[in-house]
């Protein structure tokens, strides 16, 4: 005997199923969620929410005299992160896909919009919209969500649908472009760190889409004579240039644009293998390092966590590319196949990058740790990727 929906047989006829049995079936949404992807990101913030709240509890000149101002507004950003992950999987990725035209149009409206008086420039770069009540908004981290969706489209539209096997030369120059363009609006900014990003999730995406190998030697030369020619015609400022400056000789101006780095190198130094203890680094209290709830909150675990709280942001941030790994490789669409491997060369070089930096292997670049800075525009982009990865994983067939 059929049972209607919401119920079970058994052998004294239908009844009704409780909420466990259905959120415990197989093919509901809960049992089919990446739980270690979700639970990691969700620790990140959490031990984030902390360091920030370490960075930040004695800044007057920035808290408004309320130690907990940054506290409050980092958990609201999750919050709001999460809300948008949420969001993000009930869509679904799929149904984002045909949203792309109009998603890629209002990301280039809003990195224009910077560039009007509209605009406003923080810590050297001229890459905010301010929207009143001190929140302000960051548009190049949603292009980077834009051009993974984007890419993936235009890359998966005919293989997914069984025309070609691999992207063709055509395909492959249209969605270069289409990537091309807000990337470009984004140097003139300048936000160089962004563009970095940019370059590293095309690169990702070419690969994941099985392009030729011609693309991608030919993105990274770009990319090489693109940094060259920038340099050669002065288009970068002064403050980025002493910032490649001090990576190549950290005791160039150790007073002047050395002084971030030496100083993270510093925190980091001091905090040993278990840490200073939560509140009680004398970098971070003294307020020695500047940015430090922002590109260099990784020096406050260093100092006051150590080595082994530092390091658990370095596993838990290992989790979560895993799981978007396995994500990428157990689909069986190449469109979501493509979107995973964006997203996973986005987190990865990111995170490489902020890390690196305040130990000095890597260029001041001004880039947010992954769910770990403060930073609200930063915070929801990276949360509405898990939530794509989310979708991803869902939606694929329960068989695989």
């Amino acid at each position: 005997m059929a049972a209607p929906h919401g119920f079970s047989v058994s052998r004294y006829g239908p009844r009704r199923d409780g909420m466990w049995t259905r959120l415990s079936a197989r093919d509901s949404l809960v049992r089919r969620l990446d739980w270690p992807l979700l639970l990691s990101a969700l620790a990140l913030s959490a031990i984030g929410s902390l360091l920030v709240w370490s960075a930040t509890r004695n800044r007057t000149e920035l808290n408004q005299g309320d130690p907990y101002y940054f506290l409050f507004r980092h958990l609201l950003n999750t919050g709001i992160g999460i809300t948008l992950m949420v969001g993000t999987v009930w869509l679904g990725h799929r149904t984002l896909r045909g949203a792309v035209p109009f998603l890629y149009g209002l990301s280039v409206l809003l990195i224009l919009l910077v560039l009007t008086p509209l605009g406003a420039t923080i810590n050297g770069a001229h890459a905010w919209i301010v929207i009143g009540g001190g929140f302000s908004i960051q548009p190049s981290e949603f292009v980077k969500v834009t051009i993974i969706l984007g890419m993936a489209a235009l890359l998966a539209s005919r293989v997914d649908a069984g025309d070609l096997a691999h992207p063709d030369h055509g395909t492959v120059a249209k969605s270069l472009a289409l990537a091309a363009l807000p990337m470009l609006i984004v140097m003139l900014m300048p936000d160089l760190g962004s563009v970095m990003v940019m370059v590293v999730i095309m690169l990702g995406v070419l690969l994941a889409s099985g392009a030729s190998n011609r693309w991608i030697l030919g993105l990274i030369g770009s990319g090489v004579g693109g940094a060259v020619l920038v340099a050669a015609l002065g288009l970068l400022d002064e403050y980025q240039i002493n910032r490649f400056a001090a990576f190549a000789n950290p005791e160039l101006d150790p007073a002047g644009v050395g002084y971030n780095t030496n100083q993270a190198r510093i925190a980091i130094g001091s905090g040993g293998l278990l840490g200073t203890g939560l509140f009680k680094g004398s970098q971070t209290t003294g307020q020695f390092v500047p940015e430090q709830q922002t590109d260099f909150v990784f020096t406050v675990a260093g100092e006051e966590l150590g080595f082994v709280g530092a390091g658990l942001i370095l596993v838990l941030l290992g989790v979560v590319l895993w799981r978007a790994c396995r994500i990428a490789r157990e689909t069986t669409e190449l469109y979501g196949t493509i979107v995973a491997a964006g997203i996973i060369a986005w987190f990865a070089f990111q995170s490489f990058e902020n890390i690196g930096m305040t130990l000095g292997i890597m260029p001041v670049a001004g880039l947010p740790l992954p769910f770990v800075s403060y930073g609200g525009s930063s915070m929801f982009a990276v949360w509405v990727a898990i939530g794509l990865l989310q979708s991803i994983r869902v939606q694929r067939p329960l068989s695989a």
